[in-house]
């Protein structure tokens, strides 16, 4: 199971203990979990380290990090040269954004980011109108980056990598499966626009009843929607995995 965190499996920028403990029945159930978040790789470390998980994926795309074996593999979409130069083009774009659209900041977990800029909509600061999130898309996108709205931040960066890229090199690399063949057997939880890509790919693509608040941006819908928000929904999905049997499709 993919699964993104944040009003996915959290409420409110908690992980409450409803969802850990289900991660937990999932990993003793021998079911193997992959967060996939636009969290930063500082946070990243740590989740690929004490979690029930199989490995995370993190900054949209840009990298993923698996614990095993007591030892700690970190695998990036674009090479640390790279990275580098990067980071300078993101410094004009976070000084555009910030003189041009009042009210929104830069996300306190930018420190600990290796690959993207992250602007805060709504964690930190008072929640800003759509139009509005979407003049920072637009000033992303005219410097040539990538920009998704996430249910907290917009996050960009330069490449052609994403969610589903990510994902598709962590199962083949470490588990030597190609993702579209084995489409039975996995799935993803969501909650917002940069989940798109996932709702498209996954025939068992889930996702949280927040979701409701962003449909009208998206054009490839999740297969299913559950009847409660955030860590709720997601503990739904889970008691449903846990149910059916090994070759899922649901």
């Amino acid at each position: 199971m993919f699964t993104d965190i944040d009003d996915t499996i959290t409420d409110d920028g908690k992980l409450p203990d409803r969802s850990y403990k289900a991660l937990w029945d999932l990993y003793q159930n021998g079911i193997s979990v992959i967060p996939v978040t636009g969290r930063p790789a500082g946070w990243c470390e740590m989740i690929a380290r004490f979690w029930p998980v199989a490995g995370v994926i993190g900054e949209n795309g840009g990298f993923y990090f698996r614990y095993k074996d007591k030892k700690m593999c970190r695998h990036f979409a674009i090479p640390e040269n790279i990275r580098v130069e990067n980071k300078k083009k993101l410094e004009k774009i976070e000084a555009e954004v910030l003189a041009k659209v009042p009210g929104c900041a830069v996300a306190s977990d930018q420190f600990c980011r290796l690959l993207d800029l992250a602007i805060d909509f709504s964690e930190d600061v008072k929640p800003l109108p759509k139009e509005k999130i979407q003049e920072i898309v637009k000033i992303f996108e005219a410097h040539g980056a990538v920009a998704k709205v996430s249910s907290i931040h917009v996050n960009g960066w330069f490449g052609t990598y994403d969610k589903l890229s990510m994902c598709k090199e962590f199962v083949k690399k470490e588990f030597n499966y190609e993702l579209d063949q084995i489409q039975k057997s996995v799935a993803f939880v969501g909650d917002s626009p940069n989940d798109e890509p996932m709702f498209q790919f996954f025939k068992n693509s889930f996702a949280v009843e927040n979701i409701k608040n962003f449909i009208d941006q998206i054009q490839h819908k999740p297969a299913f929607v559950t009847m409660h928000s955030g860590s709720r929904g997601f503990c739904a999905i889970t008691d449903a995995f846990l149910k059916k049997p090994a070759d899922w499709e649901f």
